[in-house]
């Protein structure tokens, strides 16, 4: 699996993948973590809710969406 499309991130299991809370979260519970997955990827998810499905993110998103952040974009 090359994970250079987001339907190939989809059909990764992540029982395994190790979630880490974002550096910029507080403690009020607004959390975001991610996971690291092959190929760059990420997935993302709410830590309020991990139960839901996470959003996977290929390495060519996941930096546009991290650029995003950083210029105030989003």
């Amino acid at each position: 699996m090359s994970n250079n499309r987001t339907s190939d991130l989809y059909a990764t299991d992540l029982t395994t993948a190790v979630w880490r809370k974002a550096s910029t979260s507080g403690g009020e519970g607004n959390c975001v973590e991610i996971a690291e997955l092959p190929g760059g990827a990420r997935a993302v998810r709410d830590s309020k809710n991990p139960g839901r499905g996470p959003l996977r993110l290929t390495a060519t998103e996941w930096a546009a969406f991290r650029e995003g952040v950083v210029a105030g974009q989003l």
